[in-house]
């Protein structure tokens, strides 16, 4: 089975561009995109497509959301960086707005997602350090396998995925990787009293949107309580009312020590993420101990207050968990052999293909991508399906009417 793909000279120029000069760390769907709006996006040549990646769920408030664009246009004009060698007039107010918007004493703004986590890390063992009192260079981070936080040394460290190791070592130690959604794992791991935190994507995205059980988010809640270790939870994809929630921690009332968020952040503008803490563990990084150029820049802070502002206007978590059940449903009706499985929650979801074919699941993105959707495959098997939270009913229908035509690609 193999797709044979015409482009057009336009679309071939630019991918001989990026191919010839651009480091070849992505291996992207054969599409140059120029425009977006809402949930669609429009190619070099005219061609318009339903985006069911969202920017990896950054694009939650939909693309180019005019009051974003906006907000992001207006401070532009005035002040874009200062450097927190000084004070401006944006920072303050957005830590205050923030903090009350997720209910925490203090907020560590950064720029990237990989940037949020490992400032989470170094926040999670200083407190280890100075309020636990683990002995030092002895603490440890409980992670979970088929993770992904990112791509930076410290965090392939503890990634298991051998396409994120091979050849970048040495790592970074102390991190205990137990199984997904295995409370008795959690258990025993949290025995030793050097583990400082557990670090836990409440879904696990890249590994195929993978759900776990009801009541594991809350049970690991309660077990590193009863441990005194912190429970960090990365919702940097999961976050900002893709799961239907505003966090999907929420949807078992469970709040994090440590909060991570970011991508939706900025409504796929700039790079803003943010780490939320109260003061007894934030407070345990003093002055010239951590930061970022560009963290808390005054276009950041008037960009993110926007697109927190936007997601609770138009009850984007309402329509996610609306949306989502009504795509998840659609899905499951199509009877098709190469249909093994539908997953997710609001409107981060996935499909997992069943064929012979290794690349089938790229196949299909191919014909999806001919039919009008865009959306990419991870670990080969498995389609991500997020769209926008501004998705309607009936975009939602069309699009179940495209993956069902589009299945036929791997008869």
């Amino acid at each position: 089975m193999s797709s044979t793909i015409s482009f057009s000279e336009r679309t071939e120029y630019y991918l001989t561009l990026e191919a010839k000069y651009g480091a070849h760390n992505y291996h992207p769907l054969p599409v140059v995109l120029n425009r977006g709006e809402g949930v669609f996006v429009w190619d070099i040549d005219g061609n318009r497509y339903f985006d069911f990646l969202s920017g990896y769920s950054a694009v939650n408030q939909g693309h180019c959301h005019p009051r974003i664009i906006a907000a992001l246009i207006e401070q532009a004009q005035r002040l874009t960086l200062t450097s927190r060698a000084f004070h401006n007039n944006q920072l303050g107010e957005y830590e205050a707005f923030i903090t009350q918007y997720f209910g925490y004493d203090k907020v560590l703004p950064i720029n990237t997602g990989a940037e949020a986590v490992e400032t989470a890390i170094k926040l999670c063992r200083r407190w280890g350090y100075s309020v636990k009192h683990i002995a030092e260079g002895k603490a440890k981070i409980i992670v979970c396998e088929n993770n992904f936080h990112g791509r930076t040394t410290t965090l392939v460290s503890f990634s298991t995925d051998p396409s994120a190791r091979k050849q970048f070592g040495p790592f970074t130690p102390g991190f205990e990787v137990i199984p997904y959604n295995d409370l008795n794992a959690l258990s025993i791991a949290l025995q030793d009293k050097d583990v400082a935190g557990f670090l836990v994507e409440p879904i696990q995205g890249e590994a195929g949107v993978v759900v776990p059980d009801q009541g594991f988010l809350k049970k690991a809640f309660e077990y590193c309580e009863m441990a005194n270790v912190l429970f960090m939870a990365d919702e940097v994809q999961t976050g900002l009312c893709r799961t239907g929630k505003m966090l999907a921690c929420d949807h078992e009332n469970v709040r994090p020590d440590i909060l991570i968020l970011g991508k939706a952040l900025s409504g796929g503008t700039i790079p803003i993420s943010a780490v939320l803490a109260d003061d007894e563990i934030m407070l345990t990084i003093k002055a010239g101990e951590h930061g970022s150029t560009y963290g808390g820049n005054p276009l950041a802070c008037r960009v993110a207050i926007e697109s927190l502002n936007v997601l609770k206007d138009e009850n984007l978590a309402a329509k996610a968990e609306e949306m989502g059940n009504l795509l998840r449903s659609e899905l499951t009706k199509i009877h098709s052999p190469f249909l093994a499985k539908v997953r997710g929650m609001g409107l981060l979801n996935a499909i997992v293909i069943r064929h012979h074919d290794s690349e089938a699941a790229w196949e299909l993105c191919l014909r999806l991508k001919e039919n009008g959707l865009l959306a990419k495959p991870t670990h080969g098997d498995k389609i991500r399906l997020a769209p926008p939270l501004v998705i309607d009913r009936d975009q939602v229908l069309e699009c179940a009417d495209i993956i069902r035509k589009s299945l036929s690609v791997l008869e």
